[in-house]
């Protein structure tokens, strides 16, 4: 049991260094002080810096696998589900903005390809099920014949963009995103401007 804490104290230390101060930034010294262990330990667990960032990555991106995988599984209309979809993902992404930035930031320089790829995979599996999602709503005649994966990349694009630019839809000066009391109105004002954007973009008007 002390272990396994010790390795979650690892994680959580990892992460908020990650997140304040990137991949780059951040040293194997620097995780070990901040969990309480010792830089061999780390290794032992993990191989690496890489090996922590990487299992951080994987952790948030399969949770979220999850989250969608019960989604999909209700006897619900496609409709309901992506909408659902929607809300979860933004609320994901609002309540760890930080982590986010930084998960973007190592997606757009590519300078560890094999890092790169591992991330890009678990997140193709995140696609697919939201592919599935919208591939039923056709085949059943709720949504329209549309180009999914533009539709995909259009919402969950939108999602990244306000989170990690949000003075680009505010006129709060010097916006703080990780203040809950700007934050929570925006990510209000987004899940809604995007479901309105689904039924208006997917489903057949009657």
């Amino acid at each position: 049991m002390e272990k396994t804490d010790k390795k979650v104290e690892i994680l959580k230390a990892a992460e908020l260094l990650f997140s304040e101060f990137g991949f780059e930034g951040t040293s194997t010294r620097q995780i070990a002080k901040e969990s309480g262990a010792n830089i061999s330990m780390i290794n032992y667990y993990f191989g690496s810096k890489e090996g922590v960032f990487l299992e951080i990555m994987e952790s948030r991106i399969s949770g979220f696998k999850s989250h969608l995988d019960l989604i999909n599984e209700e006897q619900i209309p496609a409709k309901e589900k992506l909408l659902k979809v929607v809300e979860q993902y933004a609320t994901r992404i609002f309540s760890n903005i930080g982590f986010h930035k930084m998960m973007h930031r190592e997606l757009s320089l590519t300078q560890r390809p094999e890092m790169f790829c591992q991330i890009k995979d678990a997140m193709a599996s995140n696609r697919l099920v939201i592919e599935k999602i919208i591939e039923k709503g056709i085949a059943e005649g709720t949504f329209r014949q549309v180009d999914v994966r533009m539709s995909i990349a259009s919402i969950m694009g939108t999602i990244t963009l306000i989170a990690t630019s949000p003075s680009k839809v505010s006129d709060i000066e010097n916006f703080d995103i990780s203040d809950s009391e700007q934050a929570e109105p925006l990510r209000k004002r987004l899940v809604s401007h995007l479901q309105d954007l689904i039924i208006t973009h997917l489903t057949i008007q009657k």
